[in-house]
């Protein structure tokens, strides 16, 4: 499940940063080259800096969702055989709240993990604002 995860966010990440490397001015490498930097000095010293308001905002608004686990994707494969090892967060709300009708125990999960899915949010954007003076709101 995380390869596929990992597969699925690939593309999005990957448009985004590629968008923000459009940004640098290719100047900037240009001098590097005179200068005698080589593939991996531009990389470190010219990309990264470049990009790194784009790797602090996309940590920061991502860690929110660090308790999703792919709902759709599990709940495809999902049935009462793989209760036990292929339960996450998210099917084990579908299954309190719509199937069994314990609303209020579905609702009062749910709200725990939005809750701890903003204090996560909070907590990054005030690392990120200390550490990089980089603040995403």
């Amino acid at each position: 499940m995380v390869i596929l995860e990992t597969w699925k966010e690939f593309g999005w990440g990957a448009i985004v940063y590629l968008a923000a490397m459009t940004n640098i001015s290719p100047d900037l490498y240009e001098a590097a080259a005179m200068d005698g930097a080589g593939r991996l000095k531009s990389i470190w010293h010219i990309t990264l800096p470049g990009i790194s308001s784009i790797i602090v905002m996309l940590c920061v608004l991502n860690i929110g969702n660090i308790l999703n686990a792919g709902f759709d994707q599990i709940l495809v494969m999902y049935n009462p055989a793989v209760y036990r090892t292929g339960d996450v967060l998210d099917t084990f709300i579908y299954r309190q709240g719509l199937l069994d009708a314990q609303y209020s125990l579905s609702t009062a999960i749910g709200l725990f993990k939005s809750v701890i899915g903003l204090v996560l949010t909070l907590t990054a954007n005030y690392l990120a604002t200390r550490f990089t003076n980089y603040r995403v709101f």
